[in-house]
């Protein structure tokens, strides 16, 4: 009997940033990305992150970020757009949804949770 691979490829992974506990947990979906990323071990708020059109330049895409679910906060869509639009064009411009539970937001935690993403890369 031959193993089938899994329809939903999932990775996550934890590590402490700036004395915080903070969780990545990344699935492929056929149409999207689902990304959370949690200091409370919660899903949080969630973002939907999407390429919307090209510019003159075809390898630049815009992204918009829109809360589904959650705050909505300027800070929300400021994390939202850098993981998301990280994401998707490592993705080939798939849509991402995020769901976000941060105590801290800092520049250097953002840079830290960007390398936890990468290391639970499923795209």
């Amino acid at each position: 009997m031959s193993t089938a691979e899994p329809i939903i490829s999932s990775r996550q992974t934890q590590k402490e940033i700036n004395g915080i506990t903070t969780q990545v947990v990344c699935t492929e979906f056929s149409n999207y990305i689902f990304i959370v990323i949690t200091q409370y071990s919660k899903i949080g708020t969630l973002v939907s992150v999407s390429p919307e059109s090209r510019c003159d330049d075809f390898s630049t895409s815009i992204f918009s970020t829109k809360v589904l679910l959650g705050k909505d906060e300027p800070m929300t869509h400021v994390c939202g757009k850098h993981f998301g639009t990280f994401v998707s064009q490592e993705a080939g411009n798939r849509p991402v949804l995020l769901g976000l539970a941060l105590k801290d937001s800092s520049v250097d935690a953002i840079t830290q949770m960007k390398e936890l993403i990468k290391s639970c890369q499923v795209w």
